[in-house]
């Protein structure tokens, strides 16, 4: 039996939550009084979702490694120990067959060593998510992948730049996660045909759209080795990424 329930209306400590869609077995969808959409996550009497709040609230104000709050761009080394650390973390998770499922700026906290390394907070929402997420077609541990690699063109370019953003329309439209998509396909398309072997017979229209409508762009201002690394992890069909682990062994990892 659901923990929660479509229309259940949560109070939290800044506000009511209105339950809108269940995601997973223990992820919801919620809609805050300010009409925004965010992810509730919940195991009734599981310790380990205490614990994890409890650590956060103890440490976010003394850690300032714990708030994804920073001004500074990452110079090379820092590029890279921040996309080793996720690829690790989805790793450990994919291994044991968990999808992430929310990949962005906002949920990566880097406690570094050592050194006044702070993390730029890039608002990503949907943006992230990958074009079968946004076609609403089965998914697996590779739309992970395709939202590290969303990341990391946000990290290395800085600021609040997104290469998926819409310029159209606003977040929330009707039509916004198609806009998102005709940008995936700009920068890396076209999709290959197999494709049509797991598109469905709803999503096959979209795609006959996409690669005869919408101009291909692929000048994008990045160092070779960086746009080397980005284009073995953008791949519009999912089965054509590379894993977590085979990432970590890349050698773009040894360059510079």
């Amino acid at each position: 039996m659901s923990l929660l329930k479509i229309g259940q209306v949560l109070r939290g400590r800044l506000g009511k939550y209105v339950i809108t869609r269940q995601i997973q077995e223990t992820v919801w969808f919620a809609q805050n009084q300010a009409c925004e959409t965010v992810v509730i996550k919940g195991v009734h009497g599981h310790p380990r979702v205490e614990n994890e709040r409890d650590v956060l609230k103890r440490f976010r104000r003394s850690a300032t490694h714990l708030r994804p709050v920073i001004d500074e761009t990452l110079n090379r080394n820092e590029l890279k120990y921040v996309a080793r650390c996720i690829l690790e973390a989805l790793d450990i998770l994919h291994t044991d067959g968990y999808v992430h499922t929310d990949v962005k700026l906002d949920n990566i906290f880097v406690n570094y060593k050592d050194g006044e390394n702070r993390f730029s907070d890039v608002q990503l929402g949907d943006l992230g998510g990958s074009p079968e997420v946004l076609m609403e077609t089965p998914w697996n541990t590779a739309t992970d992948i395709w939202s590290f690699g969303t990341a990391l063109i946000s990290l290395i370019y800085g600021g609040d730049f997104n290469l998926f953003r819409p310029r159209t329309v606003p977040y929330g439209h009707e039509e916004y996660n198609l806009e998102v998509l005709k940008q995936q396909f700009r920068y890396f398309g076209p999709f290959p045909e197999k494709y049509a072997e797991i598109a469905s017979p709803e999503t096959v229209p979209a795609i006959l759209y996409l690669m005869h409508e919408i101009p291909q762009q692929r000048n994008v201002e990045v160092s070779l080795k960086d746009k080397a690394f980005i284009s073995k992890i953008m791949m519009l069909d999912w089965r054509d990424r590379p894993t977590a682990k085979e990432l970590l062994r890349d050698k773009w990892f040894q360059a510079d």
